[in-house]
């Protein structure tokens, strides 16, 4: 029998949401191990001058519990 554990992390980015997805992922797995999946959940970006500025992900990962 799996357990699966999700949770939930934040991150951004000034080079793109994908950036920010990718960062997510990146941070979480020094702390998480064997992590199977990853779900946008939401994105966002700061404006300044009519400019993005800063892309930010809000994003579910899903890890295996042993």
């Amino acid at each position: 029998m799996s357990v699966v554990k999700v949770i939930e992390v934040l991150a951004q980015s000034e080079k793109g949401w994908e950036d920010a997805v990718r960062q997510a992922l990146e941070e979480a797995s020094k702390s998480v191990k064997n992590i199977k999946h990853i779900y946008v959940k939401n994105l966002q970006a700061v404006v300044e001058d009519n400019r993005i500025t800063v892309y930010r992900a809000n994003v579910k990962i899903s890890f295996l519990v042993s």
